[in-house]
């Protein structure tokens, strides 16, 4: 059994990026079975994890809308919350065949492959030790799935909101672009909507920032830094209340 967890039940948000190699598209299952094996050492603790996937390895609705003027924004956006349930059935699959109870949970329904999301059911399933992996946004076009993560967080009740992202933590700017920028070890809602720092998008920190719901920021391709974060070590940027 793994060190007894800091949090009851998290929300993991995975970015597209999680499930292909750096600077690919597509999905590589090695990449996802690796994520897998992070989180059964997260499930063994106990603790409730519900994940929303993101599906940028495939595509991102509003980026695809800008360059073809043949298709709608809004239908841009359907298919990218599509590649989210890509996405969670890959992880699914991947999280079983390791011995990890799931359920995929889509926004859009779709019972061929996937439950609707019900939130009682989705407690139920938290409650009886499945991974929840809950896909295809909010279901509504113009919303992003680190919006949507924040609405499961709020709508289930958890303890925290895990941004697993490329990056350690929050920065003062763009790391990849300026060597000098600092990072954050905790930093404020308000000082990241002020600074305009791109954690996640504004509507996702305002939903976390009037219910109290702390976001963590960290990087997902160090080993064991989801447990880690689980467990409340000290990793990424934490953004609470001041």
């Amino acid at each position: 059994m793994s060190e007894k967890p800091h949090f009851h039940r998290v929300i993991l948000k995975l970015s597209g990026e999680s499930f292909c190699r750096e600077r690919e598209s597509g999905i590589s299952m090695t990449e996802v079975s690796e994520i897998s094996e992070e989180i059964k050492s997260v499930h063994e603790t106990g603790t409730q994890v519900a994940i929303v996937c993101g599906g940028g390895n495939i595509l991102r609705g509003k980026q695809f809308s800008e360059v073809s003027a043949a298709i709608h924004a809004s239908t841009a956006h359907y298919m990218g919350m599509l590649a989210t349930v890509i996405n969670a059935l890959a992880l699914q699959d991947a999280l079983e065949n390791i011995g990890v109870p799931t359920r995929v949970q889509s926004a859009i329904r779709m019972e061929g492959v996937a439950e609707p999301f019900i939130r009682r059911r989705c407690l139920r399933h938290l409650e009886k030790g499945r991974v929840v992996i809950l896909a295809a946004g909010t279901g509504s076009p113009f919303v992003t799935t680190d919006t949507a993560a924040a609405l499961r967080a709020r709508e289930l009740g958890a303890d925290i909101l895990m941004k697993a992202t490329k990056v350690d933590g929050v920065y003062s700017e763009d790391p990849e672009k300026n060597e000098h920028a600092v990072r954050y070890s905790e930093i404020t809602f308000q000082n990241v909507l002020s600074q305009n720092l791109q954690v996640m998008d504004a509507q996702a920190i305002h939903h976390c920032m009037e219910h109290n719901i702390p976001i963590l920021v960290f990087n997902f391709g160090q080993s064991g830094n989801i447990l880690r974060a689980v467990q409340g070590k000290k990793i990424g940027t934490i953004v609470e209340k001041g």
